[in-house]
């Protein structure tokens, strides 16, 4: 591939493994575009997918994607820990090599323009393809999710940028956009309570006078009788995972409240992980080409 640019499309599926099984098909064996990884988890009802690809191949299997979710998910039907409003609730893409940010964005305009026409879908563009201030983050465009977005969507300030005025009824409604690279991460706590996880999330994300580059909020994790902080990193090298995870653990020890465990959903930069290693081994003089895999 001359050309990489990186797609990391979020389905609000991650319960009934046929549905599973039936999207990652799409992206299977295909020319062009690759595979990298998937991560389903039944609390959120998600499946999140990382592939990579030349821009225009990407295109053709992200539209057949996209097709694949309005078939097989029903959000009518949905419940989940995780924030959605639509069945492929959000498509980012990311340059990863002799691509620009700008070639990023165009991609994701083409592709919801097209998908709009084919599925009656609509599509809001966030983040740096965003048409307005208030639409680059996320956590606005989505804030009423599925069952509010119809009433949401009256308000001239929330038309969809491609597609249907509003909602589709099974689908719902797809954020779509260029990006720079994120780190989807969890922090488990100690305790059932989700009020203490949502506290903590408070503290740390931006929009509540947290840190600058982290979105966040409490999530039940039922299985396990635990609560967890979900977090999106949106620039590793300002705001590094170490930092977040040592404030998470300050703020939990004010309830009482131990972390048991931390996640990475999807791939994560190596520098992201060698600066973690560098803060708690307390390396001196280590660089970042003392990784073994940077030198094969």
């Amino acid at each position: 591939m001359d050309k990489i640019i990186e797609c990391v499309p979020n389905f609000s599926e991650g319960r009934n493994l046929e549905k599973i099984e039936k999207i990652l098909d799409v992206f299977r064996g295909k020319k062009g575009v690759k595979l990298l990884d998937y991560s389903s988890d039944e609390d959120h009802n998600r499946t999140v997918v990382t592939l990579v690809g030349e821009p225009e191949e990407l295109k053709v299997v992200m539209l057949d994607a996209i097709g694949k979710a309005v078939e097989l998910i029903d959000l009518n039907y949905h419940q989940g820990q995780h924030p959605r409003m639509g069945a492929l609730d959000v498509i980012p893409f990311i340059p990863i090599r002799n691509v620009t940010l700008e070639e990023a964005d165009k991609l994701a305009k083409d592709l919801a323009k097209k998908a709009a026409e084919k599925y009656a879908l609509p599509f809001f563009l966030y983040e740096k393809s965003a048409s307005a201030p208030h639409r680059e983050n996320l956590s606005n465009v989505r804030k009423g999710q599925f069952e509010g977005m119809k009433e949401k969507m009256k308000d001239q300030l929330w038309k969809p940028d491609f597609g249907p005025d509003t909602i589709h009824p099974t689908a719902g409604v797809t954020a779509i956009g260029a990006r720079m690279p994120l780190i989807a991460y969890n922090v488990n706590l100690s305790t059932s309570d989700i009020e203490i996880a949502n506290k903590i999330a408070k503290q740390v994300r931006h929009l509540s006078g947290g840190f600058r580059y982290v979105k966040g909020i409490g999530v039940e994790l039922h299985d396990r009788g635990l609560v967890q902080v979900s977090m999106n990193l949106t620039d590793y090298t300002k705001t590094s995972i170490y930092r977040v995870f040592e404030t998470i653990k300050m703020e939990a020890a004010r309830y009482g409240v131990n972390v048991v465990g931390s996640e990475i959903v999807g791939l994560v930069p190596m520098q992201a992980l060698v600066d973690t290693a560098d803060y708690y081994l307390r390396l001196e003089n280590f660089k970042y080409d003392q990784v073994l895999e940077t030198r094969i």
